[in-house]
């Protein structure tokens, strides 16, 4: 079983979905889900990026399931393991988004308040601005966005007895717009009735903790709890916990970062090197402690070497 530390460096590449290292990333979480004593299944389906975002054709992808034999999963741990990179980082992107938004309406209400009908013209650049700079490349490590979130996955494992009723789900093609997620609530709803969901996406040492909040529920509340987290109920970010929210009793998605970390995110620099995993530790312990009723004797510092 590796530690986390040298885990999150050897995940750290390149891995969009249908690479080469993407099918390396996702046989070296097979070993460590294994060490763990958790059962790996694999749900295999076929990916492309989603519009606005386009790039790669189709490819083959993998969601893995984990759990330990002749235990009753009540709660999943789950975190996307493909990345990408973009022209221009997350940060860049939403700036773009909202003024395209600030564009449309403008030209709206200039049509509504009179103006000619050429005037709903004025934002299509933008908007072809936009889709340009949605094109999906090979070429951010995905450090932050989500090896981090997997080595919180890990990390809360870690912490809990061995006896605990989680499972692990790590999706895969979050990154072409969520279509790992959706091949799981399509085929493997089953699986989440009546359970609860907890869902990493990008973990920093930087900024504060989010939980957005999809689904409240007593495990959620004591999530967010022990987190001391910023509750929020929509963000200009799209993760799977959207989607796998449809299927489960309660669900939310843990993030922590700034607008540093969003400047990063999709971009050649986002590497292990500017991590040093006190946000997945601090993370992980918080989450360990309200998966165990508030017992607050878990370590997770050990993973961390």
């Amino acid at each position: 079983m590796t530690d986390l530390r040298a885990l999150l460096e050897e995940i750290s590449v390149a891995r969009l979905v249908g690479t080469p290292n993407h099918a390396r990333v996702r046989e070296i979480l097979k070993r460590e889900l294994g060490a763990r004593g958790f059962v790996v299944l694999e749900q295999r389906f076929r990916s492309r990026p989603r519009a606005p975002l386009w790039g790669r054709a189709a490819s083959d992808a993998v969601n893995l399931i984990a759990v330990r034999p002749r235990a009753r999963v009540t709660a999943w741990l789950t975190a996307h393991y493909d990345s990408k990179g973009q022209p221009v980082s997350m940060a860049a992107r939403l700036v773009l988004a909202g003024v395209v938004v600030a564009g449309v309406l403008g030209a709206l209400a200039a049509r509504v308040a009179g103006g000619p009908t050429l005037v709903l013209a004025l934002p299509v650049p933008l908007v072809a601005l936009f889709v340009a700079l949605s094109r999906v490349s090979d070429d951010s490590p995905g450090a932050v966005d989500n090896g981090s979130g997997v080595v919180t996955v890990l990390a809360t494992v870690d912490a809990l007895p061995a006896d605990a009723t989680v499972g692990v789900v790590f999706p895969d093609a979050e990154e072409h717009g969520l279509v790992g997620a959706r091949a799981l609530v399509r085929e493997r709803a089953n699986l989440f009735a009546n359970t609860a969901l907890i869902n990493f996406d990008g973990i920093d040492d930087r900024g504060r903790t989010i939980a957005l909040v999809h689904r409240r529920g007593p495990l959620v509340d004591a999530v967010v709890h022990a987190l001391t987290a910023r509750r929020a109920r929509l963000l200009p970010v799209l993760e799977d916990g959207l989607v796998l929210a449809r299927s489960v009793r309660e669900c939310v998605t843990v993030m922590r970062g700034c607008w540093e970390t969003a400047r990063v995110v999709h971009t050649p620099g986002d590497t292990a090197e500017r991590l040093t995993l006190v946000g997945v530790a601090a993370v992980a312990h918080a989450v360990a402690t309200a998966l165990q009723g508030g017992n607050e004797r878990v370590d997770v510092t050990r993973c961390l070497v």
